[in-house]
C-alpha cells in the first residue's frame, strides 16, 4: 500500500518535472521568436532612418547595427537550440548529484575528525563524573 503512493508520487514527481522543463523551453522558444520579430523591425526601421530619413546618408551605419544584431541574435539561437541541449535538465541533475555527494563526503570527513579528537565516551565519563 506505502509502496504505491510511493510509486505515484515519484511518477508525479517526475511528469511535474518535465512540465516544468516544457515550460521553460517554451518560453526560451518565446523569447527566441520575439527576438527575432524585433530584430526584423529594428532592421527595417534603420534602414528607413538611413535612407528615407536621410540621417547619416553620408555613412550606411544601419548595415554594422544590423550585422551587430544578427551577430547578437546567431549567439541567442545557439544559447537556445545548441547549449541548452548539452547543458539542459540532465546536465544539471548530474552536477547537482556530483555536489550533493561531494558535500556529503565533506560532512562525513569533518564527523570524522570531530570523533577522533572529541571522542562521545570521554564526553559521557566528564558528565557522570
Amino acid at each position: 500500500m506505502f509502496s504505491r503512493n510511493k510509486k505515484t508520487s515519484t511518477i508525479e514527481a517526475e511528469q511535474h518535472e518535465m512540465l516544468e522543463y516544457a515550460q521553460t523551453r517554451i518560453k526560451q522558444k518565446k523569447r527566441l521568436y520575439n527576438h527575432f520579430v524585433l530584430f526584423l523591425i529594428g532592421s527595417v526601421f534603420m534602414i528607413i532612418i538611413n535612407k528615407i530619413l536621410k540621417y547619416g546618408v553620408e555613412y550606411n551605419w544601419f548595415v554594422w547595427a544590423i550585422t551587430f544584431w544578427a551577430f547578437l541574435f546567431i549567439i541567442h539561437i545557439f544559447n537556445v537550440f545548441v547549449t541548452s541541449k548539452f547543458m539542459g535538465r540532465d546536465w544539471e541533475r548530474k552536477q547537482r548529484e556530483k555536489l550533493v555527494l561531494k558535500q556529503k563526503q565533506k560532512i562525513a570527513e569533518l564527523q570524522k575528525e570531530i570523533e577522533t579528537d572529541f571522542p562521545l565516551s570521554q564526553i559521557n565519563k566528564k558528565k557522570e563524573a
